[in-house]
């Protein structure tokens, strides 16, 4: 059997293997930024639509649509969704990043609007009334007065969902993506060892999780240092 010092040589540093991994980090972060921005604005999106049917009553047939996308999105497994939009949906265009970005984006929409929704309808009725008694419209009270207020108390939890949104996109590989999993995943066929890559490919997302989890931590002190 090779010694860890060998084990070490031929995973990483014998014909530069180390940069599967140095490029798979970066696919992965690449797809995670994207992937969060599209998110972000898709689930702002539908929750300002949910959340404005459950307290005007209008815009149902949007309601609906998005009702209907949560249903799906929520109840599928994110794996399924990947293989169905690169294999159907995204077949002839055979871009598997923009593939994984599609996918996790309109997965993380789902989840992001309704916390966003749940931290809309947190707030109270008479923060509505205030806005017409000063003269807003529904789009200026909610503008100026509801959201800002939703994402200061939902901020903790969208973190959160990006930072499942990193682990999640390691699933990229099902399609070929050159992510991080997969980049030890390179390494470990060639070599016949898993111990190595794998456990490197861990520990770098431990470190990245513990770092925005640790970013997550002081964002809410800090909420909570502004609300005394």
């Amino acid at each position: 059997m090779n010694s860890l010092a060998e084990q070490f040589y031929d995973n990483f540093i014998y014909l530069d293997r180390w940069l599967y991994l140095v490029r798979g980090l970066g696919n992965t972060l690449l797809v995670t930024l994207l992937a969060v921005v599209v998110g972000i604005i898709l689930g702002f999106i539908v929750a300002i639509i949910r959340s404005t049917y459950d307290k005007t009553g209008k815009l149902k047939i949007l309601n609906f649509i998005c009702k209907i996308y949560l249903m799906v999105i929520r109840g599928t497994p994110v794996l399924v969704q990947l293989l169905i939009i690169y294999f159907v949906f995204l077949a002839k265009v055979n871009n598997l990043i923009l593939a994984v970005v599609v996918a996790f984006g309109l997965n993380s929409g789902a989840y992001v609007a309704e916390i966003v929704r749940s931290g809309i309808m947190s707030i109270d009725q008479g923060q509505f009334e205030a806005g017409r008694s000063l003269g807003f419209n529904y789009i200026q009270t909610m503008q100026s007065i509801i959201l800002p207020q939703a994402l200061k108390n939902v901020l903790p939890a969208l973190a959160n969902e990006f930072i499942v949104l990193l682990k999640e996109t390691s699933v990229g590989g099902f399609i070929g993506m050159m992510d991080l999993t997969r980049g030890a995943n390179v390494i470990q066929a060639a070599t016949y060892q898993p111990f190595m890559p794998l456990f490197a490919a861990a520990l770098i997302y431990l470190v990245l999780v513990v770092i925005l989890t640790s970013f997550v931590g002081k964002l809410e002190r800090r909420l909570r240092v502004n609300e005394r």
